[in-house]
């Protein structure tokens, strides 16, 4: 029995009583009717804050026709009070966790009525922050709202230097009702053994209760019948002829096996894909590898950190999540990870990265903080940890289980845990190792990594600056303000975060805030921008890279091309040095809600110029340039299956648009390493000439790039005579000089087929567009952004 559908919600001053649509989060529901403002425009994010101070109530009534029911409810969020008729059946206290509780003893046939009472989780939290034997730190410059270290609940709900600070509250899954049954499928284990040139699928499925019955599998048309009888576990092996295998999006296809198990009117569904994944941490000269092998071959991942899909879980649908996924698969991405301080995704997030390829990094939901090391948290945690490997492990796409994200780290942020480190320290082993133990129980086979980033188990020293082992969060250029050079100082083995801020697009900006609004010192921008020190970080970077743009508009096209700039600089060095390196995942793909961060896409799904950028810069065949010392080296990556011959034309371009030839050569290429094809003197390009460089590989498939080895603000680029015209849903560039990191903005965020482009003289650019109405298109580039000439500004079509 369904019991989603509308539900009463009430307040506990009596203030408000109105309708509610669940699965869903209370802070939409008072939005939709106008009793909250829109959260995400101007600063309305203050005058929303008050629902998580105060307790709610959700009521409905239901019909019965049978008392022998189980309550089943998924993603409560977060400390709950369930009672049926009056009597409490359910006291609920995780959002990542399924609740099950036997209401046969409260129900009634005929009516009944249902109450969930959540208290105020901002209430909660600082109530079991002051029962602490001792206090635990959370990170204040993160979260506005405090203690929410205190919770099993996204941690991001209490802010972070990206998202709003609301604390949702509500129900987002499954709420039903089911019989009673006397024999039950608690869970079910699935195995694979590739090896002897064959692939054994293994089922084994726990079950639980006192009575007799018939399991029954199908596997993909394989069929099978066992008896069952009492609690126990039962297991069935089945050996497809021809296996067809999952591969990363990249290297082949995506196929994916029917799993069906049925005990009476009890059916598990799975969709499996035949893959074998291997974490390698081996020691070499260096220190220690950190590479994914998928089916025998290693693989280099290319991708990005996932966040939440929006900071209102009941606005997220699987429409949505799919694009933003489609979008991680368009920009030649095989990995996202999904970092610690969000939440489990829900089963068909893993489904749409199973059938698109794209390989997961899940960390279990620990962030930054540190934690509570009770017997009664842990516990909590274990729970935690095992239904969540439980109900995913299966998936194709799961690459690795990571036990947190930067918690070792946060051991050096507090005061409290700098004077008494071994206490902290001792309470994280204890929570770590709860979470490896439960990963283990329920799935002894998974890649388990302990924390990122990480030199490996039981090493609690600094992973941030460390690039011989393990994986590398890489923060200095953006933190610390260095140059984009600086990327190339650091080699690491996987590096899972790095990342530069951007603004989001004008048409993401025009949502949340008015015209008289757009300055980066308006009290509305700056609500909007959540990192301390963000906005003149990337203002700071304009100075040092460009002329400074003219009005906000060119501004944020500006921030946009740097973030661009600097996430290229990164990902094409530590490309060109596989196998040393051999995965780069920058933070971070997406937004939660309209705001100045590091994300590539925009809220909402639209590409920002960095994601346009990442379509090139992670094509799994690339040529890029990489200075060294006083030359410039051009060397060739192929993350393919197969060694591919590659040509190469190196000239030097004027910003008059002369050429020069400097160099012919070519090379196969690999897929164990990159290779260099050439080396360029530094000193054989003049002052305003760039390099430009032309490739084409043995199958045809041709790209270009440049590299300008002084900061863009010292060439004097003229007026390029940049011309747009369009034909249906083709447009055509045309121009008389070199135009720089040209842009096309629709105002309706519309896809293109590319962005953020050089556009030269007697090669036109032509690009599609590929969904969405663009309304009217404005056109950028570098010198219409920043120089004030009476030819300056964009044009508009």
């Amino acid at each position: 029995m369904d019991l989603s559908g509308r539900w009463r919600l009430t307040d506990e001053r009596g203030e408000h009583d109105l309708e509610i649509a669940l699965p869903g989060d209370v802070h939409s529901a008072l939005a939709d009717i106008g009793i909250l403002p829109d959260p995400y425009r101007g600063r309305n994010e203050y005058r929303c804050r008050w629902v998580a101070e105060r307790d709610w109530s959700l009521i409905r009534t239901f019909e019965v026709e049978r008392t022998d029911m189980s309550l089943v409810l998924d993603g409560v969020d977060t400390v709950a009070t369930v009672s049926v008729n009056g009597t409490i059946v359910l006291n609920a206290g995780n959002a990542f966790r399924r609740h099950r509780a036997d209401v046969s003893g409260a129900l009634r046939k005929g009516t009944n009525e249902i109450r969930i009472d959540f208290p105020s989780s901002l209430r909660i939290a600082a109530e079991r922050q002051a029962a602490q034997p001792f206090f635990v730190p959370y990170q204040e410059s993160n979260c506005p709202l405090p203690n929410g270290n205190m919770l099993r609940k996204p941690q991001c709900d209490f802010g972070w230097d990206w998202n709003i600070a609301l604390a949702p509250l509500g129900i987002y899954g499954r709420m039903t009702m089911e019989p009673l049954r006397p024999l039950e499928i608690a869970r079910l284990h699935i195995t694979q053994d590739h090896s002897g040139g064959e692939v054994r699928v293994t089922v084994a499925v726990h079950v639980e209760g006192a009575g007799q019955g018939t399991l029954c599998f199908d596997f993909d048309g394989m069929t099978e019948t066992i008896d069952a009888a009492g609690p126990g576990i039962h297991s069935v092996t089945f050996a497809p002829a021809e296996p067809r295998l999952w591969w990363p999006a990249g290297l082949g296809d995506q196929p994916l096996y029917d799993l069906a198990v049925t005990l009476a009117d009890q059916v598990e569904r799975r969709r499996i894909g035949l893959r074998r994944i291997d974490l390698i941490t081996e020691p070499d000269e260096i220190g220690a590898s950190f590479l994914f092998r998928v089916n025998g071959h290693d693989v280099y991942a290319r991708g990005a950190n996932w966040i939440p899909a929006d900071a209102l879980p009941g606005r997220i649908t699987p429409e949505s999540v799919r694009g933003l996924l489609q979008s991680a698969v368009d920009a030649n991405m095989n990995m996202i990870r999904i970092w610690g301080g969000g939440r489990y995704e829900p089963g068909w997030f893993y489904d749409l990265c199973d059938e698109l390829g794209l390989m997961v990094w899940q960390d279990f939901m620990f962030a930054c903080h540190l934690y509570p090391s009770d017997e009664a948290f842990l516990a909590e945690v274990a729970g935690e940890a095992a239904e969540a490997v439980a109900r995913l492990h299966h998936h194709a796409s799961i690459a690795l289980w990571c036990g947190d994200n930067e918690l070792v780290g946060a051991l050096t942020w507090f005061e409290e845990s700098r004077k008494d480190r071994d206490r902290y320290l001792a309470a994280y082993d204890r929570l770590n190792h709860t979470v490896e133990r439960a990963l283990k129980a329920t799935a002894p086979e998974a890649n388990w990594w302990p924390s990122s980033p990480s030199r490996g188990r039981l090493d609690f020293g600094d992973g941030w600056h460390d690039d011989t082992a393990g994986d590398m969060h890489f923060w200095s250029v953006w933190h610390e303000g260095r140059d984009f050079d600086h990327y190339r100082d650091v080699s690491p083995r996987f590096c899972s975060e790095f990342g530069f801020q951007s603004y989001p697009s004008m048409d993401r900006i025009r949502a949340f805030a008015d015209p008289a609004d757009w300055n980066i010192a308006s009290p509305v921008l700056e609500s909007h921008q959540k990192n301390a020190g963000g906005n003149a970080r990337i203002a700071e970077t304009m100075f040092r890279y460009f002329r400074f743009p003219e009005g906000f508009e060119n501004f944020v096209y500006l921030s946009q091309v740097q973030q661009a700039l600097a996430i290229k600089t990164a990902v094409t060095h530590w490309r060109s040095l596989k196998p040393r390196t051999m995965g780069t995942l920058y933070w971070q793909l997406n937004d939660t809600w309209p705001v100045c961060s590091w994300s590539s896409l925009d809220h909402g799904g639209g590409w920002k110029l960095l994601h346009h950028a990442a379509a090139h810069f992670y094509a799994p065949r690339l040529v890029t340039a990489v200075p060294e010392g006083d030359r410039i080296a051009l060397r060739a990556v192929n993350d393919t299956l197969d060694a591919a011959g590659c040509a190469l034309v190196v000239d030097a371009l004027s910003m008059s648009c002369t050429r020069r030839r400097l160099t012919e050569d070519e090379a196969t290429v690999p897929t164990d390493r990159a290779v260099t094809l050439t080396t360029v003197e530094a000193d054989a390009l003049a002052a305003d000439e760039v390099l430009l460089f032309h490739w084409a590989w043995t199958d045809g498939e041709i790209g270009q790039d440049h590299f300008a080895h002084r900061p863009y603000k010292t060439y004097d680029i003229p007026q390029p005579g940049l011309t747009m015209k369009r034909s249906g849903d083709r447009l055509t560039l045309t121009t008389e000089r070199p135009a720089f990191f040209v842009a096309i903005e629709a105002k309706n965020g519309a896809r293109l087929s590319d962005n953020c482009m050089l556009v030269l003289p007697d090669e036109p650019c032509h690009i599609a567009i590929r969904s969405g109405e663009t309304g009217a298109l404005t056109l950028r580039d570098l010198h219409s952004a920043t120089y004030a000439t009476p030819e300056k500004g964009p044009t508009h079509a």
